[in-house]
């Protein structure tokens, strides 16, 4: 009997140990949140005064607290002082440590140990963030949160607008957001297979669920954005109907800026409600297409497109008119303007590419630091890409998978939200009636003189 109970025993444990070993690698939250978290807490609690002295994160205590330790505590020997640790917080992804910095450290020091840190506490990876002066906050993962991607439920409150979009989640663990009214346009670039429509399609679903308007112009005649047609308030999928549409957006940027003046705002967000017109979004796949030009007589066109291009990106932004530029890749090659124009697109996210140039065309004049992080993306991990901004801050992130049907999907149950804009009538494009039939490019409707 005491034989059979030794064996089941052995068994369970057996299969306890393979459970957490398939968890590990199948289910890293999971694995996390039973084993790793508990002895992640528990090391940094043992080891936190130690690691932080051998790091060099400690200074020499201030003369008053040395003798309060000589005279008061009696004891002869003061130790140096680490960073306090105000709170600790665990999540499913890893875990955060705010710490108040004393007198002669600074964020870039423990910034430039958070390599030492990590092997010491046996974390996947630490990032370093200050959260205010004399506070930063050490974000600390568990396992890599990139390898597969699950957007948050819930936004923290202080990324939650109405304009934020969640759409991949950054190395750190935290969700990364277009938030409009914070960067207005933005710039996408990768190579083909780079998973860069998949962070299209992850930002046109969310857009979907957003009282805004969604215009879409791509000259591949249609391919990628034509199944969005539900959802779409324009859609132009030629070059000379891209220059159509465009200079209908500038009218309509125009008339906008007639009603903020005649309110005396000089914000759409300032302005009542019952008269604030609906926000735009306006999606641009494979920008230089309308760039190119294969003959002399098509170049007027194109001198005229990128013209409202630039001028939308310089001034749309006051009017809730917002660009999200795509493209493989977008330099002064590409013709008089791009250059310009690419300096109006604060937000930026590169995804693998085929050469440093381009890589330098897309971070190299906002966040130098960041073309390294690009040129060592792997190829077999689409989806990840390097995102900055104006500020010279940086992060990797990724988007997570989703096919074109789910996509299309999202764009019909949102329909209803889709709406009618005057000026961009003639370019709203039929909805068939039965799912799957094809989708007409635009609507018949009239122009009149």
């Amino acid at each position: 009997m005491t034989d059979v109970s030794t064996v089941i025993e052995a068994a369970g444990a057996l299969s306890a140990a393979g459970g957490l070993g398939y968890a590990k690698v199948r289910a890293p939250r999971v694995y996390w949140s039973l084993v790793g978290l508990p002895v992640a807490r528990v090391r940094f609690a043992a080891t936190y005064h130690s690691t932080m002295d051998v790091c060099g994160l400690t200074v020499q205590p201030s003369r008053l607290r040395a003798f309060m330790v000589r005279n008061v505590a009696r004891r002869p020997d003061v130790q140096p002082v680490p960073p306090k640790v105000r709170k600790v917080r665990a999540s499913s992804t890893g875990m955060r440590a705010t710490l108040r910095l004393p007198a002669g450290l600074e964020p870039a020091d423990v910034a430039a140990a958070s390599e030492r840190l990590r092997h010491a506490w046996g974390v996947h990876s630490v990032h370093v963030v200050e959260t205010k002066p004399g506070f930063v906050e050490l974000r600390m993962t568990g396992y890599d949160v990139l390898w597969r991607v699950k957007l948050p439920r819930r936004l923290p409150r202080s990324l939650s607008g109405p304009l934020v979009v969640p759409v991949a989640v950054r190395e750190d663990g935290t969700p990364f957001v277009r938030d409009y009214k914070k960067v207005p346009h933005s710039l996408t670039l990768g190579a083909n297979q780079s998973g860069k429509s998949m962070f299209q399609r992850n930002l046109i679903t969310g857009l979907a669920k957003l009282p805004v308007g969604l215009v879409g112009i791509d000259c591949k005649r249609g391919v990628e954005q034509r199944g969005y047609a539900p959802r779409l308030s324009a859609l132009a999928v030629t070059p000379d109907e891209a220059a159509e549409l465009l200079e209908a957006l500038v009218r309509e940027m125009e008339e906008r800026f007639d009603v903020l003046s005649a309110h005396g705002v000089s914000d759409l967000w300032d302005l009542p409600v019952k008269v604030r017109p609906v926000p735009l979004v306006v999606l641009v796949d494979e920008v230089a297409e309308l760039f190119l030009t294969a003959a002399k007589k098509d170049e007027e066109r194109r001198d005229r497109m990128v013209m409202h291009l630039v001028r939308l990106a310089q001034m749309a932004r006051a009017v809730g008119i917002y660009l999200e530029i795509c493209g493989q890749r977008f330099g002064s090659e590409l013709g008089k303007g791009a250059t310009m124009l690419r300096a109006q697109l604060t937000g930026r996210v590169v995804h693998r590419v085929n050469d440093k140039q381009t890589a330098d065309m897309g971070l190299g004049d906002i966040a130098p630091d960041a073309v390294a992080a690009v040129t060592t993306i792997p190829p077999d991990r689409p989806g990840v890409a390097v995102a900055g901004d104006a500020s010279g801050g940086w992060s990797r992130i990724r988007t997570p998978a989703m096919t074109p049907a789910e996509a299309v999907a999202t764009c019909r149950e949102y329909a209803h939200l889709t709406p009618l804009i005057p000026a961009l009538a003639p370019f709203r494009p039929v909805v068939p009636t039965t799912p799957g039939a094809a989708v007409p490019l635009v609507a018949p409707v009239p122009v009149t003189e």
